[in-house]
């Protein structure tokens, strides 16, 4: 069997779009994410319209256990890797106050926990004749400050610096990490709900998921060290970059906090 690209939240809309887009250039995958039937569908899918071997594997993110049951099968097959593509993630919009301790621990086991175990797992199972692709999902809120998401920002934070210093180090075994930091990607009826609230802004900074798949893999094979999809948003960075951040997180706050779950009654959860 030929190496493979590891997918997480394979099963989502961003991690469906990763997987299309690798399968129409003939990567042989390993999907994970927590649903049997829709991976197996998937599955299914991409093997018979593209011709390529498909492995997929049951986990729960969140849990330590299941994450292990994951590896110990990725060693007792002896299964290789050229490439991660960390996909996973989980926000529950809303004030850090109002948010229970489950959403606030699902929120760091998924984002960073389960990110981090991911990639010593797959990094101990890499193909050492190719050279080794890793790309992590952060977001353009890793750049700020947020209120109302102020957990999952930070998180993306976390992980942006993490995968800026891992790329160093991975230099010298020849491998590169290459950081997406979307803005809206309409990945859920939720996600598409809170874009249009959002109005002229949120149009113009969402980008199609197809569109941004294809890019980011684009950019790694580059060995770029961060992707953010779209000049607006590009720009919006730019603009975050030479501003005090304690004056963004006031605009920020001023605008989320007239769009948060508080101010509609009800609590958002969104799934990369």
């Amino acid at each position: 069997m030929k190496s493979l690209v590891c997918i997480t939240g394979a099963t989502g809309g961003l991690g469906r779009a990763f997987a299309a887009e690798c399968a129409a250039r003939g990567w042989d995958l390993f999907l994970t994410d927590l649903g049997e039937e829709q991976l197996s569908a998937l599955t299914r899918g991409l093997s018979s319209t593209y011709g390529i071997k498909v492995l997929y594997g049951v986990c729960d993110l969140t849990s330590a256990q299941s994450r292990l049951k994951l590896f110990r099968r990725i060693k007792e097959e002896n299964l290789r890797f050229w490439s991660l593509i960390n996909i996973a993630g989980v926000d529950f919009e809303g004030y850090f106050s109002k948010k229970t301790r489950e959403q606030i621990r699902m929120i760091l086991r998924v984002n960073i926990e389960a990110n981090l175990e991911m990639t010593h797992a797959i990094l101990e199972a890499r193909d050492e004749n190719r050279v080794f692709r890793l790309i992590n999902t952060a977001s353009l809120a890793s750049f700020y400050p947020m209120p109302v998401k102020a957990t999952y920002a930070a998180s993306k934070r976390f992980l942006l610096n993490f995968s800026l210093a891992l790329r160093e180090e991975l230099r010298s075994i020849g491998g590169t990490v290459t950081v997406l930091c979307p803005a809206g990607l309409p990945t859920t009826e939720e996600v598409l709900r809170r874009i249009a609230a959002q109005g002229l802004m949120g149009r113009i900074t969402t980008k199609n998921v197809g569109y941004v798949a294809a890019k980011t893999i684009d950019h790694a094979l580059k060995g770029h060290s961060v992707y953010i999809p779209g000049a607006i948003n590009r720009f919006l960075k730019f603009l975050g970059s030479i501003v005090p951040p304690t004056f963004v997180s006031r605009l920020i706050g001023m605008r989320w906090g007239a769009l948060s779950p508080e101010g509609k009654g009800r609590t958002a959860r969104s799934l990369c």
